[in-house]
């Protein structure tokens, strides 16, 4: 975008794009490039991508899609703010769960947004990050301080996660490097605290309230 007196700015602010649907992907990525002050370095369709292509091509912001294969958009987060801290993190997601901002914000993110989001809104966020702000979606934010943290531990978690596909508990013992009844005291616990009727309804809550 060119200022009053006619010049544009003499660096772009680089943008590294991570989302497995191509469609959303380059939609997202046209429009940011109608700013002026934006340029899309690299695009990938996988969150096991990102810290490479991140080191390939040097962006100042990365805008990460919570859901993608190889690796989840907050653990990529995650992974980059270990690896890149300098690097600034805004998350995008289609689902509004109010525990997936503060997993978001726990990975490292500095920015969370919905991506119904106005375009101008998001170029403004990508700006507003590099200022060194924290922007979140201000819906997603009341919701989180209603519903309150995750109550499942990390391993708890990883164990309800892994029973999604039906897998039996000595299976998971196996998988996890667990004993089954380890496995299934984990199992137990994360029913209680969702107030589910069962494993299957566990994880269903979980994945609703995003703390999976």
């Amino acid at each position: 975008m060119a200022d009053a007196d006619g010049h544009r700015p003499t660096r772009c602010i680089r943008v590294l794009l991570a989302e497995d649907q191509s469609m959303v992907r380059e939609a997202l990525a046209a429009l940011l490039g109608l700013d002026d002050e934006i340029e899309v370095v690299a695009q990938v369709a996988r969150g096991d991508e990102v810290l490479d292509a991140t080191r390939t091509h040097r962006p100042d912001v990365a805008l990460l899609d919570i859901e993608m294969p190889g690796m989840s958009g907050i653990e990529a987060a995650a992974a980059l703010h270990r690896a890149e801290p300098g690097i600034r993190i805004v998350i995008l997601t289609t689902f509004g769960r109010p525990g997936y901002l503060r997993r978001a914000m726990e990975s490292g993110a500095d920015a969370f947004l919905v991506k119904d989001a106005p375009a101008a809104q998001l170029a403004d966020a990508i700006r507003r990050v590099l200022r060194g702000e924290r922007v979140i979606d201000p819906t997603l934010a009341a919701a989180a301080l209603v519903d309150g943290a995750s109550p499942l531990t990390a391993r708890e978690r990883e164990v309800l996660r892994a029973s999604a596909d039906g897998s039996t508990n000595a299976e998971l013992a196996r998988a996890l490097n667990l004993s089954p009844g380890t496995v299934r005291n984990y199992l137990s616990t994360a029913i209680q605290k969702t107030a589910a009727r069962n494993r299957a309804d566990a994880v269903r809550i979980a994945r609703d309230k995003g703390w999976l």
